[in-house]
Parts: structure tokens; sequence; C-alpha cells
């Protein structure tokens, strides 16, 4: 399996900032690898090099073999992007929508009618074909989005926030799409801030803050190496936390407070439940529950908010 996407020590500045600070990472053909980070932590300025859309500072990126830069038109013509912003024409139809797009990779006519019409069946919105954009409702949009970033049948799609206010129906829809795609050998670079999303797409997660590479692997080998397999969530004041930590002892693998919450992550979840056994007085609130990505991501990146 050869790597779509190789960077040895990438760096961005724009200015005395320094947005993404020397990252390494590989893409690997045929697998989706998901960016988990928040606001700010770099995820955007990486991507923008990656589709040659911004020039890299420093360290070395290469896409598809090729050095990428704002000037590879070899390279951007083998990428498609789905960006958070809708820019459709609102004016014109579905189809109109796609056809214009086309024109962009020098598609002929014929050929562009026909992958319009099979990538509108493909997203389920070839019933609506003839409508205009401004008619359709916001998942169907961003449904008809993703169809755009595949008319010229991009070998690489990179994916910023792909499913943002879909209603549970769309994103399933979106989500299946994706795997199929992916089946067919399409490379996916995926951003999002749904941590189920990332746990069911991605072959490999990276969880970057402060332009910085914090974790990477599978999401089910960070869930174990970062938070193992199970989390207890005690509602209790956060001054009694040093005396139950004490008494827990050696159980415990990691804490966080997560409001009124104390989350403690077992070493061993038998241990954790009979230390917890033991008290004399239980927390009036006590949840055992199996940990997940999003345990992973704020344990690494925090809990504050970010703008």
């Amino acid at each position: 399996m050869s790597d779509v996407v190789v960077a040895q020590g990438l760096t961005k500045r724009y200015g005395a900032l320094e947005a993404v600070k020397g990252i390494s990472f590989t893409i690997p053909q045929g697998l989706c690898v998901g960016f988990l980070g928040p606001n700010g932590a770099g995820k955007s300025s990486t991507i923008r090099m990656i589709s040659c859309l911004s020039p890299i500072t420093s360290g070395t990126l290469t896409v598809f073999g090729e050095a990428a830069g704002i000037s590879r038109s070899q390279i951007k013509a083998r990428i498609g992007v789905v960006a958070q912003e809708d820019t459709l024409d609102p004016d014109l139809s579905l189809i109109e929508n796609l056809l214009i797009y086309a024109r962009y990779f020098g598609i002929s006519p014929h050929r562009a009618t026909g992958r319009a019409e099979e990538l509108l069946a493909f997203m389920q919105l070839a019933d609506r074909k003839r409508d205009q954009v401004r008619e359709l409702s916001g998942g169907m949009r961003r449904r008809l989005v993703i169809a755009r970033a595949l008319m010229h049948r991009p070998e690489l799609l990179i994916l910023d926030e792909p499913t943002t206010g879909l209603d549970p129906q769309a994103r399933l829809l979106v989500w299946e799409s994706l795997r199929q795609l992916k089946g067919e050998g399409v490379t996916i670079l995926l951003t999002t801030h749904y941590m189920e999303e990332a746990s069911r797409l991605s072959d490999t997660a990276l969880v970057i803050d402060h332009g910085r590479i914090l974790a990477a692997g599978t999401p089910l080998d960070l869930i174990e190496r970062e938070v193992g397999a199970e989390a207890m969530e005690i509602a209790q004041p956060q001054a009694d936390d040093a005396a139950l930590l004490d008494h827990l002892g050696a159980a415990v693998r990691r804490h966080d407070r997560q409001g009124e919450l104390l989350v403690v992550y077992a070493a061993n979840s038998g241990d954790l439940t009979a230390r917890v056994a033991e008290l004399a007085v239980r927390p009036r609130q006590l949840l055992i529950r199996p940990t997940h990505l999003e345990d992973v991501f704020l344990t690494l990146t925090g809990r504050g908010l970010r703008e």
C-alpha cells in the first residue's frame, strides 16, 4: 500500500504565529485518516497545504509522490475538497451546479452529464436534480456539495466537517456513502468535531492541538492507550476529590474534572468498582460507562472553550 500524503517536520507560519509546528504523518492509499482537534489546533492550515492552496513554511510535504505547492495543478486535479462553507449557486438546479463544476476539470458535457446523474443517484438526490438549490434542506445541500467534489473522480477526498448540522438520518447516509468510496479505493482525510463520526470512519486518527500531534493510532488503540476501557462518573463537590482519589489509589488510571462530575478512568474496572463499594458514604450519583474517543479528545486537549 503506497502513501498518498507524506509530511516530515511540516511547519506553517503566519508572520510570528506558528500554526503548525513540525508535524510528521502519512496518509496511506485507500484509508481514512481523521484529523481531530479543537478550533485553532492547526488542522485547517495543514489541510490547505495538502490541498496546494497554501505554501509550506518548512519541512517536506508530498502528495501523490510530488512536492506540494500552490502552483501544483497536477496535484489539485486529483483532490476533491468538501469545505465547511457552502459555495453552491442557489439559483441553479442541482445538476447545473455539478455540470458547471465539471468544466473546471475539462470534462466533456456528455461525460459530465453521465457523471452528474450517477452522483445524484449515489447521494439519493436524483429526484430533485431539476430543482433549484435554494429549495433544498441543509442536509440535501451538504450531500450535493459532496457529490460536486466527486465529479472529477478524485483519488484523495478532503472532508472538512462534512456532516455539521445534519440530522441523524442524513448523517448515516453520508457515512455509508463515504465507507463505499473508501471501499472503492478513494483516500479520505476527515476533520470533524463529532467523535462518533471519527470512530466510525477513521482507520487512523491524529489528535492535534497547538500545531502539534499529541497522539496517533486507530480509534480503539487511542482509547485503550489513553483512557482504558471504562470510566466512572462521580457527582460530588470538587473539594472531596483528593480524599476519594486517595481511597481509589492504583485502581485509577487517570482522572478529569467535568463541572460537578469527577471522571475517573479505570486501570482495572473490577478493582475500581470494588473500592467504590468499600466507601462508607456512597456518592449521590455514580455511573460506570464504556469509554469513547471523546474521552481521549478531552483528556488530551482539555475542556476549555476555544474560539
